[in-house]
């Protein structure tokens, strides 16, 4: 293609290119440029002797993150966390999407539809609180143990039940929002195969599973793919207010550390290189998902 023919694309699609230039200001704003803060991992950085003039470390800052005693404790803290959501939440959000589509009324699918994505609007401190309420101590859960059990349950102060409730919360606040493209994905099957399936003699259950399921299966992998992408990030927020010193010890990842270690103590350097850590391996954890997708027969996402 010829430099006049690309000028004379760009000029006739030019107001569509003007509707992308927000986005593309944003991403270029806040996720290019501040990668050069990504050399300060390399610094023992000071903000008295500012980028410049702060003395170079190399690699002593990694060094320090993976001898250290607490690195194989985060690590499966952090990725037990994303392991209990790829295998919990996950399928939920794909499970209810499934329920909301065969709900055949439309007026109370839509309402249903609104009263599932509101907790998505609620604020995680309101959610803590909330929690507290009902599983804390002297909460409204354990009240009700005690009158008809005799025993409370430690909900919010053991390392047992610390993963179970924060997929709980994650659930209740984002299940609903998470069905929003599987929704999507499932308006664009072609109703005919219903129709021809229904002439087969085939219900609702033999519907879902050799029709709805491979309608969306691509979809599913993507998104698969995408939340593997992230098992190195934890919701810092939910976690920040729902840890304490008596599940110290399942819920304390790498967010939390970085904050408490890195930030709180001054030690920049030491926070952005456990964070280069936690990218590069996200990204080496969805190409070899993609490169297996793949080799499965499946759309990756590249």
């Amino acid at each position: 293609m010829s430099a006049a023919t690309t000028r004379k694309r760009i000029y006739k699609h030019r107001f569509f290119y003007l509707l992308a230039i927000p986005g593309l200001a944003y991403f270029a704003l806040f996720h290019y440029v501040p990668m050069w803060g990504l050399l300060l991992s390399f610094q023992d950085y000071s903000p008295y002797l500012g980028f410049l003039k702060s003395p170079w470390v190399g690699l002593d800052h990694f060094e320090r993150f993976f001898s250290n005693q607490d690195f194989v404790r985060l690590l499966i803290n952090t990725l037990m966390l994303s392991f209990y959501g790829l295998i919990v939440y996950f399928p939920f959000t794909i499970a209810l999407a499934l329920l909301m589509n065969e709900v055949r009324w439309k007026l109370y699918r839509k309402l249903a539809q609104t009263v599932l994505y509101l907790p998505h609007f609620v604020s995680w401190v309101i959610i803590a609180g909330m929690t507290i309420i009902f599983f804390g101590p002297s909460g409204i859960v354990n009240q009700f143990l005690e009158q008809w059990f005799g025993r409370t349950v430690p909900f919010l102060m053991s390392n047992e039940w610390f993963r179970p409730m924060m997929v709980l919360q994650a659930i209740w606040k984002d299940a609903g929002w998470g069905t929003i493209i599987f929704m999507a994905a499932l308006a664009g099957i072609n109703p005919e195969l219903y129709e021809a399936a229904k002439v087969d003699g085939a219900g609702r259950l033999r519907n879902i599973w050799h029709i709805t399921l491979p309608g969306i299966k691509s979809t599913i992998v993507i998104l698969a793919l995408l939340r593997l992408g992230s098992s190195f990030d934890s919701n810092f927020l939910q976690i920040f207010l729902m840890s304490n010193n008596l599940n110290m010890e399942v819920s304390d990842v790498f967010d939390l550390y970085v904050y408490r270690v890195g930030l709180l103590q001054g030690n920049y350097s030491f926070a952005i290189a456990v964070g280069l850590f936690k990218s590069v391996a996200s990204i080496i954890l969805v190409l070899a998902a993609n490169y297996a997708a793949k080799k499965l027969g499946e759309d990756g996402i590249f």
